[in-house]
């Protein structure tokens, strides 16, 4: 099982790069970023400093969309970084959630971030694409390789993933859903025939290692990540709205947890301290993430392992960024490689 660390490109700069250097030491071969414009500083300029300051770590955002960027432009900054670092990066892509919210535009439709991954994939690795009904292709790109991995909740999408991605993000860790998604992905791959196999499966959620199994260890860790429930409900209160609450095209073990909501602001988006999350139920922290002593992880990682997870990705926003990167270097990537 491979590891990547999540972080928000919060300013100052240098202390992201900094962290990714950590997690580079510490047995982490990716390094992810948010991607929102607005809300944090431009990921891209920061991917350039952390290939610089690392040597085999690969970065790219978790995730863009296609709706900020015109489609050539995100191609040739992935393409550039390649060329300057030899290809070390990997897009990360999905319809788009704080990033076009928050500039006051909706989510991009499906059939627009399925061509979308088809043009970016191709135009940063040298080949043409018509973009907005025009031919063009990046004449200076030369052995070029860009991954592009779709995050995705809803059948839709998922079947979208399976159709057209090289991988697969799925932002939560519970071992129920993972599969049932898992195997709604390699399923459509199979259907457009595509090697289910080949499809990379990447599980994203937020770890807080623990120094004991404590009850105020752990109700403190579940507050550090209680912010995840929030996140992932905006993306389940927008399957709500297109299936229904109980279409049985999802499951309720995803969507059930969201009666409560009332809103969502996106000024607190990822963040420990974020006030619309108190409708998110322990129970759903502790299936959605990671916590407790460091056995705890192994434990769930293995799980997830066998249903053909191949890479964890770490959200590290809350109070103990630094432990946890260490502690997951030295007890838990050891564990599970």
């Amino acid at each position: 099982m491979d590891f990547g660390l999540v972080l928000q490109t919060d300013p100052p700069a240098s202390q992201v790069v900094g962290l990714m250097r950590r997690a580079e030491r510490n047995g982490f071969r990716y390094g992810w970023t948010f991607d929102s414009a607005v809300l944090w500083q431009e990921p891209f300029v920061i991917y350039s400093q952390i290939l610089e300051h690392t040597t085999k770590l690969h970065v790219g955002p978790m995730v863009t969309n296609p709706g900020t960027r015109t489609w050539e432009v995100t191609a040739s900054t992935f393409a550039t970084l390649n060329d300057m670092y030899g290809n070390r990066t990997v897009c990360g892509i999905g319809r788009g959630d704080s990033a076009m919210r928050v500039a006051g535009r909706r989510p991009n439709t499906l059939a627009r971030l399925g061509e979308a991954i088809d043009v970016i994939r191709d135009l940063a690795e040298g080949r043409e694409a018509e973009v907005d009904g025009i031919p063009i292709r990046i004449p200076w790109v030369r052995d070029g390789r860009l991954p592009v991995w779709m995050a995705a909740y809803g059948p839709k999408a998922l079947a979208l993933a399976g159709q057209k991605a090289d991988g697969f993000i799925l932002q939560l860790a519970d071992p129920f859903l993972t599969e049932w998604m898992i195997k709604a992905v390699r399923q459509a791959a199979t259907d457009a025939g595509r090697d289910p196999d080949a499809l990379a499966i990447c599980v994203a959620a937020p770890a807080y290692v623990t120094a004991d199994d404590s009850p105020q260890a752990l109700a403190h860790a579940r507050d550090q990540c209680r912010w995840f429930g929030g996140m992932v409900g905006n993306h389940v209160a927008d399957l709500v709205e297109k299936y229904g609450e109980h279409s049985g095209m999802v499951p309720e073990e995803l969507t059930a947890y969201i009666k409560d909501r009332r809103g969502y602001d996106y000024g607190h988006h990822g963040r420990a301290d974020n006030p619309d999350t108190t409708f998110v139920p322990d129970e759903i922290v502790d299936r959605f993430c990671l916590l407790g002593p460091a056995e705890a992880h192994i434990e769930k990682l293995q799980h997830l392992r066998d249903l053909g997870v191949d890479q964890f990705a770490l959200y590290d926003m809350h109070d103990n960024r630094e432990g946890t990167i260490d502690a997951y270097g030295s007890t838990v990537i050891p564990a599970l490689r």
